[in-house]
């Protein structure tokens, strides 16, 4: 017998289409969070007295570093889904791998790839690396909010049965209600992370290289290892060691590269 649960809010993923040209919410989550974290990193890079009086870089430095940022995010993305999601299935059919349209990506991988880019153009432009990472660092949850969103409208990633009175039966998640785990991720990798990198910001962490980013780690691999305890497990997946998902293990390194990012940091002098 289905449970009481709240109606799953049916918003078509297709925001508008042109013939055969579609523009779907999902894409167009990627390009809001790039281009409002970009105007947002601007804004931090062109203010010296967050860095404690010279900014590393210049405002133009991150019109490039977009695009660097952009290809890694793919690029990233989609190869740690392929080795850590579903290895299997697209060495089965390695054409699927470029059918992006498919779906299939993962935050870690894209992170990494996100990771090897920035450090690639810091070291080309001759940028302080741990001052372009901290950037980074506090304008990404803006592009994880609107990800999570956009996981929600098109009733993907749901949640584990729940009874909780704001439980959902998604479309595409059988006649049970489940969590809409979706927006918990948004409100604690987005949202919440959001507000602390920036209260981060205005007690002086870009002072400090390598402390914003550290922090991002930290907070990013706790609130994934949280939302991963409300989230359904890849199917092809499913529970792995101790009970835990392929995302809460990919994110216990990430929390802990970020506490160590953060000792480093703190031991330093300011420059």
């Amino acid at each position: 017998m289905i449970q009481f649960a709240l109606p799953f809010p049916a918003i078509d993923p297709v925001l508008f289409a042109v013939g055969p040209f579609a523009v779907r919410w999902y894409a167009l989550a990627y390009i809001a969070g790039l281009l409002i974290g970009w105007q947002l990193a601007r804004y931090l890079v062109s203010r010296p007295a967050l860095w404690g009086g010279t900014s590393p870089m210049q405002p133009n430095d991150l019109d490039d570093a977009l695009f660097w940022a952009t290809f890694g995010v793919i690029l990233g993305g989609r190869t740690g889904y392929v080795l850590f999601y579903n290895l299997p299935f697209f060495l089965e059919h390695p054409d699927e791998i470029v059918k992006l349209w498919h779906g299939g990506m993962s935050f870690h991988g894209g992170l990494a790839g996100t990771l090897v880019a920035l450090v690639l153009f810091a070291r080309a432009r001759g940028i302080r690396v741990f001052s372009l990472l901290d950037v980074a660092g506090v304008v990404a949850p803006i592009g994880l909010l609107f990800g999570r969103l956009a996981n929600f409208i098109n009733g993907e990633l749901w949640g584990r049965p729940a009874d909780v009175p704001w439980a959902m039966v998604f479309p595409t998640g059988g006649d049970v209600p489940r969590h809409p785990s979706q927006l918990y991720e948004a409100g604690l990798e987005g949202l919440a992370l959001f507000i602390a990198m920036l209260i981060a910001v205005r007690m002086g962490a870009l002072k400090r290289p390598g402390l914003a980013a550290g922090l991002f780690g930290i907070g990013y691999g706790i609130g994934r290892i949280v939302g991963e305890f409300f989230r359904e497990p890849d199917p092809q997946l499913g529970f792995l060691m101790f009970g835990s998902t392929m995302g809460m293990l990919l994110s216990i390194p990430l929390v802990l590269a970020g506490a160590g990012l953060v000792i480093y940091a703190l031991r330093r002098p300011v420059p």
